[in-house]
């Protein structure tokens, strides 16, 4: 067990990044080389092993935080490999990127400083990694039934390795010409390095899942067509819609969605260009949207060397300490928040890069039709009305519109050609199994030498009433395509990458006991749970 005096005896010591000006230099990740095992040892040691760990709540994943902390504590690297890996397919990724809800929720922050959890857990997958404590799981068997996931994010790829290791033969279909979906070109590489990825993509592949990109299902390749081809088919696509802004003079030159502008980075990175087709450098720089997107923009435009960098945000600026509609332990709440990037921004210029409480009225351009300007309102901090007599203009060369999204893509024909719908949130609609649901049911596979079983909660009792060791079936007009499932942000929207983990271990766990009837695979979510918050 951990000290159970060591909350009381050691402070709150996050693991130091590196010095702005040295990480501004390169596109290695903010804290590359930083992890001190005895500093993350007497970190976890602040671990209360509390007797309600409420850190399990905030964390969708239900990681066994207390557990691992303990082991961290006395440095048995191995053992907090095994129960962190116990809960989660890829904690270098969460380690890395998740906001770390569970931070928020520990005991601890009713009136004191959190665990640094985050730093716990990305220092005991690495030394998974460094130790050879991950090594590849193949199956004992093959169940001889084939699965079908589209798309190759954080879902997909944890439902992919969930089903691989149970027995059953999967197929990942990515539409890019590489695999990892937003985590290889929506995230920096300041923020997680591309090796990360490789490295598990790489453990999948001797696990025996099989991958195959510049696969666009919906597009060149019919999703109908894959369907009959495989028993089951997961649409982890994510949502990649991207919001526009109705702003006058939005069509002029200069004015991007942020995943352009990131993509074009990553691919430097990757070899694919000496140069981005789309830069920073030099120029007067505006990222409309105040998210974690637009923070990726912001440490992206400083490393190509932006003249001057502003992020307009439309919400008020948060207090310092809870709201009192948010109390603990409610997850993430509006508090003043500073990201590795607004910190080098600071550095840089010496102020925070965000506006708050501003929006935009409308764009400015040349003669040759450039952006030259944008002028911006406060805004209301309820309604968010503009407020008369607040307008001003600021110069902007390169506009980054960071709105997030709102569902899968319109113009792809995945979701048609598999009979799906979508819900009033732009999203696939499924239920509580996560099985999609359609207009029409798709066409049994043919040829296959077994029929796979209907899960056991395909047909209600005579009684009306679902056995209770099943999920609900859920009362619809609509019929659902059988067969096929939505994990992460297809059916659930914009989410955190836990989530999408969290999603696709669920969505496994829902297509094993489709196609055999039963299942052995933790399910740590339902496709309608959200975050506790107000």
């Amino acid at each position: 067990m951990t000290d159970p005096y060591g909350f009381l005896r050691t402070p709150r010591n996050a693991v130091p990044p590196r010095p702005a000006g040295q990480r501004l230099g390169d596109w290695r990740e903010v804290h590359a080389g930083q992890t001190l095992l005895p500093l993350v040892s007497a970190q976890a040691n602040r671990c209360m092993d509390c007797g309600v760990p409420f850190c399990h709540g905030g964390c969708p994943l239900g990681n066994l935080i207390p557990e691992w902390n303990a082991y961290a504590a006395h440095g048995d690297w191995r053992a907090a490999a095994e129960r962190l890996h116990a809960t989660n397919n890829f904690p270098e990724f969460t380690g890395r990127l998740c906001p770390a809800p569970c931070e928020d929720s520990c005991v601890l922050a009713i009136n004191a400083d959190p665990v640094t959890i985050k730093n716990v857990e990305q220092t005991i997958a690495d030394q998974a990694w460094e130790l050879g404590y991950a090594p590849p799981a193949p199956p004992g068997r093959l169940s001889g039934q084939t699965v079908a996931v589209i798309g190759s994010g954080p879902a997909g790829l944890a439902t992919a390795q969930q089903l691989t290791r149970a027995g059953h033969t999967v197929v990942v279909y990515e539409r890019a010409d590489r695999l990892g979906g937003l985590l290889r070109y929506g995230i920096p590489a300041f923020k997680m390095e591309k090796t990360h990825l490789d490295r598990r993509i790489a453990q999948m592949r001797a696990e025996g899942t099989v991958f195959r990109t510049d696969a666009d299902i919906g597009g060149r390749v019919d999703a109908a067509e894959l369907r009959r081809r495989h028993d089951a088919v997961v649409v982890a696509v994510g949502a990649e819609e991207r919001r526009e802004l109705a702003a006058p003079g939005r069509e002029l030159y200069g004015i991007h969605q942020a995943m352009e502008y990131l993509t074009c980075a990553n691919r430097v990175g990757e070899g694919d260009f000496a140069a981005p087709a789309l830069t920073a450098e030099g120029r007067h720089v505006v990222i409309v949207g105040g998210g974690d997107t637009g923070s990726d923009c912001l440490g992206t435009a400083l490393r190509q060397g932006a003249l001057s960098v502003v992020q307009l945000d439309i919400r008020p600026e948060p207090g310092p300490e809870r709201p009192e509609g948010e109390p603990w332990p409610l997850v993430h709440p509006q508090v003043y928040r500073i990201s590795h990037a607004h910190e080098e921004a600071r550095g840089r210029h010496g102020t925070d890069p965000r506006l708050f409480s501003s929006a935009t009225l409308h764009f400015e351009g040349d003669a040759a039709g450039r952006v030259r300007a944008l002028h911006l309102t406060a805004v209301e901090p309820v309604e968010r009305r503009p407020m008369p007599g607040t307008e001003r203009v600021i110069e902007a060369e390169l506009v980054l519109l960071a709105l997030g999204f709102s569902g899968p893509e319109r113009a792809c024909r995945l979701g048609e050609q598999l009979g799906l719908t979508r819900d009033d949130r732009g999203n696939f609609a499924r239920d509580a199994g996560y099985a999609a649901l359609g207009e029409a049911a798709a066409p049994p596979p043919p040829g296959r030498s077994r029929t796979p079983k209907a899960p056991p909660w395909a047909e209600a009792p005579a009684s009306g009433v679902p056995p209770a060791w099943g999920p609900p079936r859920v009362r619809t007009s609509r019929r659902r395509p059988d067969g096929v499932f939505v994990a992460g942000d297809a059916g659930r929207g914009q989410s955190l990458v836990v989530w999408a983990i969290a999603e696709g271990r669920a969505t496994a766990a829902a297509v094993d006991r489709y196609l055999t009837g039963s299942t052995a695979l933790p399910a740590p979510v339902g496709a309608h749970d959200r975050p506790l918050s107000a």
